[in-house]
């Protein structure tokens, strides 16, 4: 027993992670299901980039064996996310496939100093609504990118490209073999997906996404229906480890800012992953901190060998725990079977139609949408569905980084008005005599309602002004009231201001 004990120790000192026998078996099994949920969303993460099928699944090994055998979570599964998709496909639009390497890997950098710098915690305070926002402007742009492949078109790389290319999108839907058979072989994989859930448990314990694929990637092939096929070679040929010519351009503006895009975005959307994963389990909770070095290790390994970036995945993540994973083995396990899969089995991902993995999408997309929780919110609190709509509308009118930045913007000045509430009671005390009593924070942000009020009151009568229970009064109140009151003194008209003790 002492032996045991002591070896125990010894492998927790060293940090080398500890499965318990008995748990094994749960941990194998839930890394099955995760693998089969990984598998058509790393090829379809990829595809809806723009870039090889290949990079993505790499991307989901590096997520699953490195990221799973670092300490931060417990239960997250890693991968190749849908919200980054849009990114990604700016990038090499802009900076071609070269440089996406270095972008990933500056990214991932980015993330390893600020785990460091414990700020992973930070991101918890960003507000709600501009996450939620932010998820459901990826979601529409998602969705509308994904319409391209079910009319066998290739997506514009520009969100009003894709708009602008709708109606020849419609034309070619139900004008062509291509458009007729994409529809049909997408609303039966749509109607899979949104109705899996609905069916009893034990039926819905196998992921809808996989039974999407392999049914109807079966029933395309047995009808031999014309859709264009995903492509996936070998994983060591797809490896771009970034040359020196891509280097020499690593530190433009343009590529530094897409590599603090990156980080943040993948950061934050990792750490609200975390967040509502914990909530899920009894399990260790999340480490922030460590989690966003595990993340930024993962990602620089993936900048390394020039595949996709990651962040956790709520999708992955949340089929890991309803699998009844127990430890982190899960996840590392999940990563191993994707690597075996390709390299032993890479003909069979040849049998999915891009338009099945299209649906994946699309369902993935809606449900980054939540328009449920969006109308939940507009009846509850109207100001934060405001700033949620802002910032979803505005990350498809312009792009990710813009459209989250008003978000934020449009947040912090709705916070200030909320902190800056300023209450003012007037009193008629006798003919000729009226008590104003001012509550709460007078800042700038009130100032025209301030002056409104003094300005109104009438010059024939005393006023008694009391801004002693104010809790806060700046520096343009402050001025803006002396200034009202000398003017009344002027006019000879009676005026006595009582200033807060903190006011000097």
């Amino acid at each position: 027993m002492t032996t045991q004990v002591d070896a125990t120790s010894r492998r927790a000192k060293t940090g080398v992670p500890q499965w318990p026998k008995g748990t094994f078996g749960a941990d194998l099994g839930a890394s099955l299901v995760v693998f089969l949920v990984a598998l058509p969303l790393c090829v379809g993460v990829a595809v809806a980039s723009g870039v090889p099928a290949e990079l993505g699944i790499i991307t989901g090994v590096v997520g699953g064996i490195v990221v799973g055998l670092l300490p931060g979570s417990t239960m997250q599964v890693s991968g190749p996310a849908a919200g980054l998709t849009v990114l990604v496909a700016s990038a090499v639009s802009d900076h071609g496939l070269g440089m996406l390497g270095i972008i990933v890997l500056g990214a991932g950098v980015l993330q390893i100093l600020m785990g460091l710098g414990r700020i992973g915690t930070w991101f918890r305070a960003i507000s709600p609504s501009v996450v939620q926002g932010m998820l459901a402007g990826i979601g529409l742009v998602i969705m509308l990118g994904q319409l391209y492949p079910v009319g066998g078109l290739e997506q514009p790389s520009e969100t009003s490209a894709k708009f602008a290319g709708l109606p020849g999108l419609v034309s070619a839907m139900f004008t062509t073999p291509q458009g007729l058979a994409g529809v049909a072989v997408t609303a039966v994989a749509l109607v899979i997906l949104f109705g899996w859930p609905k069916l009893p448990e034990k039926v819905r314990n196998v992921p809808a996404a996989l039974v999407a694929v392999v049914l109807v990637s079966g029933a395309t092939y047995v009808l031999g229906l014309p859709l264009k096929t995903i492509e996936v070679g070998s994983l060591l040929e797809a490896i771009n480890v970034p040359t020196g010519e891509s280097w020499g351009s690593a530190f433009t503006p343009a590529v530094l800012g897409s590599m603090l895009t990156f980080g943040l975005i993948a950061s934050a959307e990792s750490l609200f992953s975390a967040a509502a994963v914990d909530r899920m389990h009894d399990r260790p909770k999340t480490q922030f901190n460590k989690e966003l070095v595990a993340q930024g290790a993962g990602n620089a390994v993936c900048g390394v060998l020039g595949a996709l970036p990651m962040t956790a995945v709520i999708v992955r993540s949340g089929a890991n725990v309803r699998a009844g994973a127990k430890t982190k083995l899960s996840r590392i396990l999940h990563g191993v079977w994707l690597l075996l899969f390709v390299v032993a089995l890479p003909g069979v991902l040849a049998f999915i139609p891009t338009a099945v993995l299209a649906a994946v999408l699309i369902h993935a997309g809606w449900k980054l949408l939540e328009p449920g929780k969006v109308v939940q919110l507009a009846r509850t609190n109207r100001p934060e569905a405001a700033v949620l709509v802002l910032t979803a509308v505005m990350i498809v009118a312009t792009d990710l980084l813009i459209g989250t930045l008003i978000g934020l913007a449009a947040a912090v000045i709705k916070t200030a008005f909320d902190v800056s509430r300023l209450s003012v009671k007037q009193e008629e005390q006798g003919e000729d005599h009226v008590h104003v009593e001012l509550g709460g924070n007078a800042t700038f942000l009130r100032l025209p309602r301030l002056l409104e009020r003094l300005e109104s009151l009438p010059s024939d009568k005393s006023v008694h002004l009391d801004l002693s229970t104010v809790r806060h009064l700046d520096q343009a109140c402050h001025q803006a009231v002396e200034n009202w009151a000398a003017q009344r003194e002027r006019d000879n008209a009676r005026t006595e201001v009582a200033m807060p003790a903190h006011a000097g």
